[in-house]
């Protein structure tokens, strides 16, 4: 350790230091990991140090951004976590047609420096979550039908790879690890920065409206409807949650499950009232419309921290009202009052056009179902588990198979696969061996490097 910190600028943390504990504390309070080092890198030069000391004691590595991993691959037990957080820097470039953003940064970050010029990128619905994971993983965001994923505004990511190289991934220098880092996750390196592509967002605002959730067919029935023919720059979803203790909320919803239909737009409010028309038809309890900043309304999403979490995922290939009433079922089994959501997300648009370019499978899916479990009590760890799964199974008849990594926890090596399709996962296995044929980066569901078989 003696060599490391004489070449650390950073701060090291190891248990017996006062600031270790808040340090190791992650989104999900159900992972219990307990590093043997936390290197707060200042700087590329300490991601470097830090992982060659790793490689030289022998000691698994993690890498921590938001620490929003559900499986808790921003820690690693008896090893050393690179804690990314204070490279967290933006820089816009002069035209506001790009933005640099630092490996530790988070959504808040990133969405507060571009929001004065207007313009945006598509990031996560929660400003919490580490630029760099989403991003990795795909980064599906509310802006998604518009302007594609996170990833597909990638230009360029700088790396530090297993070897303590440094190089930058793009179009044009070594486009097949950029291929695969647009949604392979951090099994490839270190990602120190990105550069983003900018889009104009002069305006946002949404809608939202609940009812009981015991008449969450008719609304989701007519969110179908609505979504299916919407313009691209209408993104939201139908879900189920807990009414939440907020003005807007009649009483008898506060505390109770609810079905709730989000509409968000990059447009005015003023335009909204005649596209939900059919939505509001349909007697919502509340319905508030409003214009808001795009950061801000980011930030209003924020989930609590120091919850138990399990989510889960599907993509549908059609959303036939049999699915529609087997998902408003299973909403019956979620806890309540919990953060938990249930939610059934609309793609198309932007998503699907790019769909045959990277690494994710089945990008062209009209529908992705997201149990997302959040709960307090450890007694309630085989419930929420067993809900999550349960809206899985009832909704098989009309899934792909395939599945948004970035919405699941670790549900092992077949469902990995299942995120890529065979062919991509064997070419990403393939940039795998070339980048990290040790397989240091093995934490965020794991591509196991393998070379190309050769034809004799």
């Amino acid at each position: 350790m003696d060599s490391l910190r004489a070449a650390f600028s950073g701060t090291l943390l190891t248990p017996h230091d006062h600031a270790y504990e808040d340090a190791r504390a992650v989104f999900n309070s159900a992972i219990d990991t307990r590093p043997a080092v936390i290197a707060q890198c200042d700087n590329t030069a300490d991601v470097r140090e830090a992982l060659a000391y790793a490689q030289r004691a022998g000691m698994p590595v993690a890498v921590r951004s938001g620490g929003h991993s559900v499986a808790g691959a921003s820690l690693v037990q008896d090893g050393l976590v690179l804690d990314m957080r204070r490279m967290n820097a933006v820089s816009i470039s002069p035209d506001a047609r790009s933005a640099v953003v630092g490996g530790g940064a988070t959504w808040a970050a990133f969405d507060q420096a571009v929001q004065p010029l207007g313009v945006a990128t598509t990031g996560g619905r929660v400003s919490t979550t580490g630029v760099a994971g989403l991003t990795l993983g795909g980064g599906s965001g509310w802006l998604e039908r518009k302007y594609g994923l996170a990833c597909d505004d990638l230009l360029a990511v700088d790396l530090v790879l297993a070897d303590g190289r440094t190089v930058t991934a793009s179009e044009t220098e070594h486009p097949d690890l950029f291929w695969a880092l647009h949604g392979g996750g951090g099994n490839f390196g270190v990602a120190t920065s990105f550069t983003f592509r900018l889009h104009p967002l002069p305006e946002f605002s949404f809608a939202l409206m609940l009812w009981p959730a015991g008449e969450g067919e008719a609304p989701i029935r007519a969110y179908r409807e609505f979504a299916e023919s919407a313009p691209e720059e209408i993104g939201g979803g139908a879900l189920f949650l807990t009414g939440p203790p907020e003005e807007f909320v009649p009483a008898e919803l506060v505390g109770k499950l609810c079905c709730g239909i989000l509409v968000t737009y990059m447009g005015k409010a003023d335009d909204l009232p005649a596209l939900i028309a059919p939505l509001t038809a349909l007697n919502p309890r509340t319905a508030v419309v409003t214009d808001i900043p795009y950061a801000v309304f980011q930030s209003m999403l924020d989930a609590p921290s120091g919850f138990r979490n399990y989510w889960s995922g599907e993509y549908l290939r059609s959303l036939p009202d049999e699915a529609v009433h087997a998902f408003c079922a299973a909403s019956a089994r979620m806890i309540t009052p919990s953060p938990s959501q249930q939610g059934m997300i609309p793609w198309g648009g932007a998503v699907a056009r790019n769909a045959a370019d990277w690494p994710m499978a089945n990008r062209d899916t009209p529908w992705v179902a997201h149990p997302l479990g959040l709960w307090a009590d450890p007694a309630d760890d085989h419930r929420a588990r067993d809900w999550a799964r349960h809206v899985k199974d009832v909704l098989a008849p009309w899934t792909t198979g395939a599945v948004y990594l970035n919405f699941i926890g670790d549900e092992g090596a077949d469902r990995v696969i299942a995120g890529y399709g065979r062919q991509n996962y064997d070419r990403l296995a393939g940039i795998k061996a070339e980048y990290d044929p040790g397989n240091v980066f093995n934490l965020w569901h794991n591509i196991v490097p393998r070379k190309p078989a050769v034809n004799a």
